[in-house]
């Protein structure tokens, strides 16, 4: 496994949100981190049907555009009672004309389980896979995953995504009821950052 020496990294990523964690996550390696929606890089087209290859193609298009190694990140919520949907479409059942509406989303979710009479607990997994890409070409893969079960209506103000409707394994709180200090500990992106920890000089 590859040591990460450089202390500057770009997150492949146009989310804010990512963005915050993934900052807070570096900031006690001494890793300054900027990302590819700071520095007005186009979004590339995400055209494969699993996590480790659409984090592949970010990763490779924003390491092109820079020279930078690059991390990035492909992750999404995979809902047992809708056969593992929406996984890597995630982002796109909040797709509308004038951006992307979780709340939609969320809805659109909760209404299908409704409608298969989906049996309670309604589990879900939280997964992100976050890919490690060198100028060179090596990479490395980290997978993380965050049990839980969905709720209706959605609770809290904070996160992001389908944050609002996501209770994870032994907790009561969605993670849009906890601080981000709070979910940074148990996320998926947590876990795999756990992984990642491993290369990090």
């Amino acid at each position: 496994m590859r040591k990460l020496t450089e202390k500057k990294l770009l997150i492949a990523t146009h989310n804010k949100g990512k963005l915050d964690e993934m900052r807070a996550m570096f900031a006690p390696h001494g890793i300054e981190v900027t990302s590819a929606g700071e520095l007005g890089l186009a979004e590339p087209v995400e055209t494969e049907d699993n996590f480790v290859g659409n984090a592949r193609i970010k990763a490779r298009a924003a390491m092109e555009a820079t020279g930078l190694p690059v991390l990035a990140d492909d992750s999404g919520i995979t809902i047992d009672g809708l056969g593992g949907a929406p996984g890597v479409y995630t982002a796109d059942w909040a797709e509308t004309p004038n951006g992307r509406d979780f709340d939609l989303a969320m809805t659109r979710a909760w209404t299908e389980l409704e409608a298969l009479n989906a049996p309670e607990p309604r589990t879900a997994q939280f997964r992100a896979t976050l890919l490690l890409l060198w100028p060179d070409g090596h990479e490395e893969i980290f997978e993380g995953v965050a049990p839980g079960h969905l709720v209706w209506p959605t609770r809290g103000a904070h996160g992001h995504g389908y944050d609002p409707m996501f209770i994870p394994d032994g907790q009561d709180r969605t993670f849009a009821e906890m601080t981000a200090e709070e979910k940074n500990q148990i996320s998926h992106r947590a876990d795999a950052f756990r992984k990642l920890e491993a290369v990090l000089a």
